[in-house]
């Protein structure tokens, strides 16, 4: 089963990972289709069950699974195939890695990864579910890379030839080097989970979180939102916009304790977050948060 396959028939997936894709007979198959439902079926009470790192940002925000999150957890298998490692493998897939994905966080894409083929991983974890590609859109460019590396179409070959060819000298100079590959990423975290599980006690299905503010630096007396901006035109393939900042936990209160039974708080349309047991004051537009004592 392929995913245009399912996309055209107006399925979605809900669950797609490097962990469900399998080899048979030399040709890759996407298997456990358990949770696939109608692309028309809207209810929001579907529970939400999978691998976090290859989570859209819109379903932690309460949003439904569509076409546009398959498309989400496809460029996160791209970059898998790009680096051999799984993304955010380092870090505990828990309450802050969400909070760091709906923020903008996406795995760093490595030096030998062709620019074209990096462009579409980008357009496909797009913050915005509207500007990634829908599935036809995206096999183009394959499709023509393809053909290239077999060189069933002439006319494309001098155009992408060159590109992949120095993208696997710098791959294979990288691997040797240990730069590259699983014997360079970074020790898998005990908690770094890859295998899908629910995720409703983590998240409020009722919160509202606005995709572009998240509080996600935290302080000893202090919160601090930051705002990221994703703008990528799907036609030419290229990053648009200066405002795409880093995101960055360092500066994290070594007693802010977040636990699974504990909901994500909301994030109301003024750009805060109201937590139950603080009262929080606003100031300015609000990016700056102080606690009253």
């Amino acid at each position: 089963m392929r995913l245009q396959n399912i996309h055209e028939n107006n399925y979605i997936h809900r669950d797609l990972h490097s962990g469900n894709i399998l080899l048979l007979y030399k040709r890759w198959r996407i298997g456990d289709l358990g949770l696939s439902q109608p692309a028309e079926n809207t209810s929001l009470n579907n529970e939400i069950y999978g691998v976090i790192p290859y989570i859209a940002p819109e379903i932690f925000k309460g949003g439904k699974f569509s076409k546009e999150s398959d498309i989400y957890s496809l460029g996160m298998i791209m970059w898998e195939l790009t680096t051999g490692c799984k993304p955010f493998a380092d870090v505990e897939h828990n309450i802050d890695l969400i909070y760091e994905i709906i923020d903008g966080k996406r795995p760093e894409i490595t030096n030998d990864t062709p620019e074209c083929f990096a462009n579409l991983m980008r357009q496909c974890w797009n913050s915005d579910p509207s500007k990634r590609p829908i599935i036809n859109e995206f096999l183009i460019p394959i499709f023509k890379w393809y053909n290239t590396t077999f060189e069933i179409s002439p006319s494309f070959r001098k155009e992408f030839t060159e590109i992949f060819e120095q993208a696997e000298k710098k791959r294979l100079e990288l691997i040797q080097l240990k730069k590259l590959g699983p014997e360079f990423s970074q020790k898998s975290h005990p908690k770094a989970i890859f295998t899908s599980r629910a995720l409703n006690s983590w998240i409020s299905k009722s919160s509202t979180i606005n995709s572009s503010t998240i509080m996600h630096s935290i302080k000893q007396e202090h919160y601090i939102t930051k705002e990221n901006d994703f703008d990528i035109d799907i036609n030419t393939q290229r990053l648009s916009s200066s405002n795409i900042q880093e995101s960055s936990l360092n500066n994290q209160h070594s007693n802010a304790i977040y636990t699974i039974s504990k909901p994500i708080s909301t994030v109301n349309s003024s750009r805060k977050r109201n937590f139950e047991e603080l009262k929080i004051e606003t100031q300015n537009i609000g990016k700056h948060v102080k606690i009253d004592n």
